[in-house]
């Protein structure tokens, strides 16, 4: 019996959000909104949405001795995150410069903080946490060494699910380890190397030979594909009108996760994912946008 469905090991940011008329070029200011602070970054994103859905998760992560931390541990909390992993102290805490556009689309500088000092010392103390987990996720917001001691640790029945953001190349043992490596199209050509051509069939076919047990590419407006060594399944998206997509990868690879360990088929479990991502973008902010299980039932 696990503890946890979800061990989210990742990143925790607080994301400084200015709304702009369009994004400033090279050298150009633009005027904005006033400035909105949320809780952030990809796992502490990941932790609040699997938690909304129902989850039980816990979130292993650093954040720094201040306002902004205190706000990411107030907010794990309060979504019924299991906090015991997250590490306070040794740099400030991270933080994420963000601008939105009103169609919806975002750029978004970090700066890691306490995230970079996430060490592989810390995964190893925190042993318990992975031995409890049905399904570890991890991100690439935090030291590659962490994410490969992760692995490393992980118990033989646990899957792990990674979302290689942002993205660089992977190690053999990772790669081997994921199941599914989820990726968009810019990181399917940062880890395959910058050779890939044809369709995302094709992109998938190269990333799997790379050694992933499962790969699923995201496509924006068209939806996902899921590839295992068997089977590629094209998952349509869920038609919304988008309103601030920061965030709303973070929810889908949330969902992803928790469905898979659940028992659901890989592309059952990337269509209610698909379901969670479309909620999401309908609304401002990353954590707050993230829908309870009902939500995504009415939907």
């Amino acid at each position: 019996m696990y503890d946890y469905d979800l061990l989210v090991v990742g990143s925790a940011n607080a994301d400084l959000v200015i709304g702009v008329e369009r994004r400033p070029a090279a050298g150009e200011t633009v005027l904005g909104s006033d400035l909105v602070v949320h809780p952030g970054g990809k796992g502490a994103n990941q932790a609040v949405a699997a938690a909304r859905l129902g989850a039980r998760t816990a979130l292993l992560a650093r954040v720094g001795d201040d306002a902004h931390g205190k706000l990411l541990l107030d907010t794990q909390r309060a979504a019924g995150v299991d906090s015991v992993g997250v590490l306070v102290g040794g740099a400030p805490t991270g933080v994420a410069l963000i601008t939105v556009d009103p169609s919806g689309d975002n750029s978004i500088v970090v700066s890691p903080g306490a995230n970079g000092r996430l060490t592989p010392e810390d995964v190893r103390a925190a042993s318990g946490l992975l031995h409890a987990s049905r399904v570890v996720s991890a991100q690439l917001e935090i030291p590659l060494e962490t994410v490969v001691e992760v692995v490393r640790n992980l118990p033989s029945d646990t899957r792990f699910v990674l979302n290689p953001s942002p993205p660089r190349p992977l190690p053999a043992e990772v790669l081997a380890a994921c199941d599914p490596l989820i990726v968009n199209e810019h990181e399917a050509r940062v880890i395959a190397g910058g050779a890939l051509d044809g369709s995302p069939e094709d992109w998938a076919k190269a990333l799997l030979a790379l050694g992933p047990r499962s790969v699923v590419v995201t496509l924006g407006a068209e939806g996902a594909l899921v590839a295992t060594g068997e089977t590629m399944t094209r998952v349509p998206s869920v038609k919304v009108d988008a309103v601030d997509t920061t965030g709303a990868g973070d929810a889908f690879t949330a969902a992803l996760a928790w469905q898979l360990g659940t028992g659901a088929a890989p592309d059952q479990a990337a269509a209610y994912a698909a379901r969670v991502g479309a909620i999401a973008v309908t609304r401002p902010g990353a954590q707050e946008s993230y829908p309870t299980a009902e939500e995504v039932a009415a939907l």
